[in-house]
């Protein structure tokens, strides 16, 4: 899916400029995250937890396609949230219409990490898909 929101402000946001570590929980996987290699061209902005997730085939649910219109991508970031951007009024906004909200909380699709420490974030037990379809 992917695009844009033609609803939001637009934000220039920095990108990580070293190399990194993101720890995703409850799986416990931790991926090295090398900025040269981002974006990975999947939904969400550049480099934002999302991206790097998708990348690294790591599955959250992200409905709208990653254009901040939907909180179906919500994670808690327990660790580093300080490196990210700061959220924007539009994504707080989104982030009121999610579950188990908590002042940790960001849409994945919008968090950017800066690379400058390592970051762990948590997908929520509402957010986790374990379905899957047999062929």
């Amino acid at each position: 899916m992917g695009g844009v929101n033609p609803y939001n402000q637009d934000v220039d946001v920095p990108q990580a400029t070293q190399p990194f570590e993101i720890t995703f929980l409850p799986m416990n996987q931790t991926v090295s995250v090398d900025p040269a290699d981002m974006p990975f061209g999947h939904d969400g902005r550049s480099g934002s937890i999302l991206d790097i997730a998708l990348g690294a085939g790591i599955d959250i649910d992200h409905a709208c396609g990653g254009v901040n219109a939907c909180s179906t991508c919500h994670v808690i970031v327990r660790e580093g949230l300080a490196t990210c951007n700061e959220a924007t009024e539009d994504e707080e906004d989104m982030l009121d219409t999610a579950p188990g909200l908590e002042l940790n909380s960001r849409l994945s699709c919008q968090a950017v990490p800066n690379g400058s420490t390592k970051i762990v974030a948590e997908i929520p037990g509402w957010n986790r898909n374990h379905a899957s379809e047999s062929h």
